[in-house]
């Protein structure tokens, strides 16, 4: 009974840890990476596509991505999307190719990125106390319908808590190792 709401949280709290980590690809360090533009969606015969699969994006260099569509009818389309992103890129098309040059970051820029990053830590930090939550009213009501002792209760309540710290030292991890990417340059 324990182990299975001490198992759900740890998968909970995993997926609270990948979501994080898929919030700060997105946010640019400056360098150019594919996964920049993985939100980004094209039409495509009239359905919204995501850009990876109507197109290759690989980097060219540092600073530039290049975009590279299957069908030479989508350039444009694509083009347009990667403008309309939030993105605030300015991408040029030459023939087939799609180049987009990511400007060099601010340093005002880059430490209003570090308060986003922050900003998404505590969101993530936030995720992982309410599973922390979940749990133990699941093994609070599991003492109250009598399936489980006092003791099973507080000792599942301790092996939550430190499910719980060690997800959230992970988050601290991340949170470091991408303050420490958009401050380097």
């Amino acid at each position: 009974m324990i182990s299975d709401i001490q198992q759900d949280a740890s998968i909970r709290m995993g997926k609270s840890v990948e979501a994080l980590q898929k919030a700060f690809t997105k946010i640019r360090t400056g360098r150019a990476h594919p996964s920049l533009l993985d939100q980004i969606t094209v039409s495509y015969y009239g359905a919204e596509t995501p850009l990876s699969q109507v197109a290759n994006v690989s980097v060219e260099d540092a600073r530039t991505l290049k975009v590279s569509p299957w069908e030479k009818d989508m350039t444009k389309a694509i083009e347009k999307a990667i403008m309309a992103s939030d993105l605030g890129l300015n991408p040029t098309t030459q023939g087939l190719t799609i180049r987009i040059p990511l400007p060099p970051l601010t340093e005002e820029r880059r430490r209003d990125l570090v308060k986003v990053v922050k900003s998404e830590a505590e969101q993530g930090r936030v995720a992982v106390r309410n599973i922390r939550r979940d749990a133990n009213s699941e093994i609070k009501e599991a003492l109250k319908e009598k399936m489980i002792s006092e003791d099973d209760a507080r000792a599942g309540e301790e092996k939550i808590q430190k499910i719980t710290d060690k997800f959230i030292k992970e988050i601290e991890k991340h949170l470091e190792v991408k303050e420490a990417d958009l401050l380097s340059m």
